[in-house]
C-alpha cells in the first residue's frame, strides 16, 4: 500500500529531526558561556558541510583546496561585513551581539533549508528571538526578510512577515499583535536630508494591531499606521494611517473603511 502523503506536514521523524536540531540550537544559544559566532560556523558547518572535518584543523590547513577553505571562511560571521557596519547610528555593542545569529538567519535562508516552511518559520522565530529588540508569541516569518540592525524591532504576538520584505531598523520599528506584512513590503526608520544625504535623522516607525500593509507597498519613516489599518498593494505610505482606513496610491490616500467603521 502507497504512503500516504499529508500536504504541508512533515513526516513524523522528519519533525523529530528538526526538533532535535532546533532544541540543541537554543540550548545553546541560552548557554552564556558558548561563543555565539562559534555557535554560527558550527550551525552552518552542519547545514553546508556535514561530517567535513574540525573546521579550525581544515581552515588552517594548507592543503586542503583553497576554494573549500574560501567557503569555510564565509561561515564565519567575523569574517562577514554587513552594510549597516557602515552607519553612523550603529550601536556596536548591541549589534556585535546579534550579528551571529543575523549571519545565520540568512545563510540559513540561502540554502535549502530555508525553502522548509515548516522548518524555516520554527528557525526564524528563534532566531529573531535572539535577535530582536522584543518579540511575542506566535511570530511567522517566510524566507529573505532583510533587516538593518535587528536590535531596533518591536514586535508582538501572532504577527505574520511574507517573503523578501525589508525591515530598514536604523530608527525603530514597532510591529503590534496580529498584524499582518506581505511580500515585497519595505519599511523605513530613517530619512536622508535633501541637501546632504549624509545627514541622517531616524524616527519611529509604527505598525499597529491588526494592521494589513500587502504587497510591494512601502511605509516611510516615521508613519503610523492604526491598529486594523490597511495599506493597499503597491501603496507609498507617507502619512499616518487611521484605525480601520484603507489607503491607496502614491501617496497612500484613504478610499475607504472597514465594514462596522
Amino acid at each position: 500500500m502507497a504512503t500516504r502523503i499529508i500536504s504541508g506536514v512533515p513526516t513524523h521523524l522528519g519533525q523529530k529531526i528538526f526538533t532535535q536540531f532546533l532544541n540543541q540550537l537554543e540550548e545553546k544559544i541560552k548557554d552564556a558561556s558558548y561563543d555565539k559566532n562559534e555557535l554560527c560556523i558550527e550551525t552552518l558547518q552542519d547545514i553546508y558541510f556535514p561530517n567535513s572535518g574540525k573546521y579550525q584543523d581544515l581552515i588552517e590547513d594548507e592543503n586542503v583546496e583553497l576554494g573549500f577553505r574560501l567557503a569555510l571562511a564565509n561561515l564565519d560571521p567575523r569574517n562577514i561585513t554587513f552594510e549597516s557596519e557602515n552607519y553612523s547610528e550603529l550601536d556596536f555593542e548591541k549589534f556585535y551581539k546579534v550579528k551571529p545569529f543575523l549571519w545565520l538567519w540568512k545563510m540559513f535562508d540561502q540554502s535549502g533549508f530555508g525553502h522548509n516552511i515548516h522548518f524555516g518559520v520554527l528557525f526564524r522565530k528563534l532566531m529573531a528571538e535572539n535577535t530582536f529588540g522584543s518579540c511575542g508569541k506566535n511570530i511567522r516569518i517566510f524566507q529573505d526578510v532583510e533587516v538593518s540592525f535587528g536590535y531596533n524591532i518591536f514586535a508582538g504576538d501572532d504577527i505574520v512577515i511574507h517573503r523578501n520584505v525589508l525591515l530598514d531598523d536604523r530608527g525603530k520599528i514597532s510591529i503590534g499583535n496580529k498584524a499582518s506584512i506581505s511580500d515585497y513590503v519595505n519599511i523605513y526608520s530613517h530619512t536622508h536630508d535633501i541637501n546632504d544625504q549624509s545627514l541622517v535623522t531616524c524616527h519611529h516607525t509604527d505598525i499597529g494591531e491588526g494592521a494589513r500593509v500587502t504587497y510591494h507597498s512601502t511605509i516611510l519613516s516615521g508613519v503610523k499606521v492604526g491598529s486594523d489599518g490597511m495599506v493597499g498593494a503597491m501603496a507609498l505610505a507617507t502619512k499616518e494611517i487611521r484605525p480601520h482606513h484603507v489607503n491607496v496610491g502614491i501617496p497612500a490616500k484613504s478610499v475607504r473603511t472597514k465594514k462596522g467603521y
